[in-house]
């Protein structure tokens, strides 16, 4: 090789290598022993950031949950399975499933059950039922719209006190407005707090008084969804506007009728506030005899009332076991609905 060639590959080689390094580094920089580029722990960070990010974002709904909902639920279960006393807590003795045996063997507890599913029943029925009417109402255009979407959701907005302290002056047996207008018919007075028939349906009125409005809002959102040109095949086949509502709207609110059901049901199973201010004096036990007792009183008239812990535990997780049970058949339910459409 000449002098001139050597010059070439002298002067190639330096290309190579980048500026202000020197040939080794170059060559270095191609090896095997590669060293890590300067920005290397950047891109590690970044890579570590995209993955944690998400988890750090959500980690506070977990820790909240987790401090107040599964460690009670835990201790609640733990308790369940101890005879403990509301005065001496702790001294707390095995028990097993003694609690769920003498609750289950308890006329209370299946009279408390029978009431919460009776009121259920009677506040969830026609409670939906208004809230479809009002909604399909509302979905044509009205004057004021709004202002009427912010009435139906002012019953909801008041406090369960609040309500409950109307309602019991409307079904007052001395001077209420409801035994006064039934005086007009013909009708005698009733008793309504000593009637078990009477006493359910005014508890059941406070429900459907507070939560009409805000399923109401539900299903309007839902029909609002509904696609227009459903509706307007409808009317060219020539069907009215009850017609339309039967075949077009009913079926595309099937999912969200059933998540009212449920979520509806949810909130009967754990009725607490009307029917304890509703009873006065004898709240706690549901009327002078239980005819309004609802699961949630039991509960809180055996560990607040009498003391004992333990079977109000017991009372608790039956409690979550019947919406364990609620949310199977919600989920079958609704499998069957996306399989028919």
């Amino acid at each position: 090789m000449t002098s001139s060639d050597q010059a070439l590959a002298h002067a190639a080689s330096s290309a190579d290598a980048a500026p202000g390094s020197s040939p080794g580094a170059a060559r270095g920089a191609h090896g095997r022993g590669t060293p890590p580029e300067p920005d290397s722990w950047r891109r590690r960070l970044y890579r570590w950031d995209m993955k944690a990010s998400p988890y750090a974002f959500i980690s506070p709904f977990f820790l909240i949950f987790g401090a107040f909902s599964l460690v009670p639920l835990l201790y609640t279960a733990w308790y369940s399975l101890h005879d403990v006393q509301l005065s001496s807590l702790d001294h707390q003795t095995w028990a097993g499933l003694d609690n769920y045996k003498n609750l289950f063997a308890s006329e209370f507890f299946w009279n408390a059950l029978k009431n919460t599913f009776t009121i259920g029943v009677i506040s969830t029925v026609p409670q939906l039922l208004a809230a479809i009417g009002l909604a399909h109402l509302l979905n044509y255009r009205l004057r004021g719209s709004t202002v009427w979407r912010v009435v139906m959701l002012t019953p909801y907005a008041t406090s369960v006190a609040a309500a409950t302290l109307v309602f019991t002056l409307l079904y007052s047996w001395d001077g209420g407005m409801v035994n006064w207008l039934l005086h007009f018919v013909g009708v005698h007075p009733i008793n309504w707090r000593e009637s078990d028939w009477g006493s359910q349906f005014a508890v059941s009125s406070i429900v459907i008084w507070r939560w009409t409005g805000y399923n109401a809002l539900i299903y309007l959102a839902a029909m609002q969804a509904i696609p227009v040109d459903l509706y307007e095949s409808a009317a060219l086949d020539g069907a009215n506007r009850w017609q339309q509502f039967r075949h077009v709207t009913i079926p595309q609110l099937r999912p969200t009728i059933l998540f009212t059901v449920v979520v509806s049901t949810i909130g009967a199973t754990q009725l607490f506030g009307e029917p304890l201010l509703f009873g006065g004096i004898s709240g706690s036990k549901g009327g002078s005899e239980h005819q309004f007792q609802t699961l949630g009183l039991y509960m809180y008239d055996q560990g607040w009332i009498i003391g004992n812990l333990g079977k109000a535990s017991a009372i608790a997780w039956s409690m979550f076991l019947i919406l364990l049970i609620i949310a199977a058949i919600n989920m079958l339910l609704t499998r069957r609905l996306r399989k028919s459409q």
